[in-house]
């Protein structure tokens, strides 16, 4: 946090604070990158010549974006010497508690699996996307960010919205229905029931789990019929699953008794069916989440 003992400009970064933290999340899909990213904006705010910020609203965001680029950068070179799945980290909040500061990183509904889809994007595509179809900034002052001209800046955009488009990320059924088909996985996971899990599992569901990198417990399975089995492996912890929003949508957090959290399911629905599973847990990275709301 900032300390400016009523320093206009302090006050105005507070009130632009979570707006930049929406952005930086959705370029880095990890709320403590973000807020890193964007507490090094402060930083350069306060070493900036203020004479030079005209726009600080633009200015805040052009300087998060770069910073954010560079981390994206220094992760994908990093990323090339791990294994197995890495999932982006999920925003978790309770179902029958309304928190605002989540909301307002949620306004547009940004899903786990649309996360999961930036993450394959390059750095540049990444940053061209966020900023311009999330946040409406100008395709100039993109190609500014990405050092790229304006034309270069509108094709880096238009290749990630046709990925985008192309993986189908969005649920297209209301939380209510969405709600039923998570309730309905969780028990018959928990039965072992066969039958019901296919019947809620799109033939060509995705489970995807990422345990950090852990050998046998981190992968991608994809079918009806595997999902099922490698959900079975998993029976003896569902009655441990909590009610939980993943992303804005329902999911699942799993807590066994008196032990801290060891799982978030993210769930994609379309078409009746469940059609994507995101399972995220990495212990290290599940311990920087804050799921103090689900502590008993």
């Amino acid at each position: 946090m900032t300390d400016g003992g009523g320093d206009p400009f302090t006050e105005q970064f507070e009130t632009h604070r979570p707006r930049l933290r929406a952005v930086a999340y959705r370029m880095l899909g990890s709320l403590s990158d973000a807020d890193d990213a964007v507490q090094e904006a402060w930083l350069r705010l306060t070493r900036a010549d203020r004479g030079d910020v005209v726009n600080l609203p633009g200015w805040l965001t052009t300087v998060v974006a770069r910073i954010c680029l560079d981390m994206l950068r220094t992760r994908r070179a990093r990323r090339e010497e791990q294994f197995g799945v890495h999932l982006p980290e999920p925003l978790v909040s309770r179902e029958d508690a309304a928190d605002p500061e989540q909301e307002a990183l949620l306004a547009d509904a940004i899903g786990l699996a649309l996360l999961v889809v930036l993450d394959t994007l390059t750095p540049a595509e990444r940053i061209a996307f966020v900023l311009h179809d999330l946040f409406g900034v100008p395709f100039d002052e993109v190609g500014r960010v990405v050092q790229r001209s304006p034309a270069a800046a509108t094709q880096l955009a238009s290749r990630a919205r046709r990925r985008v488009r192309g993986a189908g990320v969005t649920s297209d059924v209301d939380r209510a229905r969405h709600r039923e088909l998570v309730d309905a996985f969780q028990a018959a996971a928990r039965d072992g029931d066969l039958d019901g899990l296919l019947a809620v599992l799109d033939p060509d569901v995705v489970l995807r789990a990422d345990a950090g990198g852990r050998l046998g417990t981190s992968g991608e399975v994809r079918g009806a019929r595997e999902v099922a089995a490698a959900v079975s492996t998993f029976a003896p912890m569902a009655p441990f699953g909590r009610r939980a929003l993943v992303n804005g949508v329902p999911g699942i957090v799993v807590i066994p008794a008196g032990l801290t959290p060891t799982a978030i399911l993210g769930f994609t629905v379309r078409g009746g069916r469940i059609v994507e599973i995101d399972v995220f847990a990495d212990p290290d990275r599940l311990r920087r989440l804050d799921l103090t709301a689900f502590a008993p």
